[in-house]
């Protein structure tokens, strides 16, 4: 599979999720946190969170994440799925707080209001995945499944 089919596949499923999963590591010890999450034209991956909740007190200690995205199926389904690797770290150039709106607005339907709470000292911040490395499970169009890595430049293609 060439890496702008598989472009395209990752691109058409992650817009079929709201939720992603994503594991974060301290002290030897793995945490998994799901989170809703939007993504922009450059795969960057965000989410909102409190920066008091495990897995942000994690990655401001360690900002390596791998997560994954899946689509709900049932038993007789074949699975699908993709994962990522990266880097996230919370967004605090207000100047981006806009853009983000925009994109939480859009997929879900977020209010304005995410802006306001996102400078408040105990509000939800907007957090950004880097993604490094895509990877996709699953059949997509093809007889059997199997694993397809992306060759990412971590820009658009």
């Amino acid at each position: 599979m060439s890496s702008e089919e598989l472009e395209k596949i990752i691109r058409e499923y992650i817009d079929e999720s709201i939720h992603m999963s994503f594991a974060t590591c301290a002290d030897n010890h793995p945490w998994v946190s799901e989170v809703h999450f939007v993504y922009d034209n450059n795969f960057n991956l965000y989410f909102r969170s409190k920066a008091n909740r495990r897995h942000s007190e994690e990655l401001a200690k360690n900002p390596n994440v791998a997560g994954n995205i899946v689509c709900q199926h049932a038993p007789e389904d074949y699975p699908h799925a993709v994962y990522f690797e990266g880097t996230a770290a919370m967004v605090t150039d207000e100047a981006e707080f806009a853009k983000l709106y925009e994109l939480f607005a859009s997929r879900l339907g977020a209010s304005e209001a995410i802006i306001d709470d996102a400078k408040q000292p105990d509000g939800h911040k907007f957090y950004k995945i880097t993604v490094k490395n895509w990877s996709a499970f699953g059949e997509f169009g093809r007889e059997h499944g199997d694993k397809y890595a992306l060759e990412w430049n971590g820009g658009v293609q």
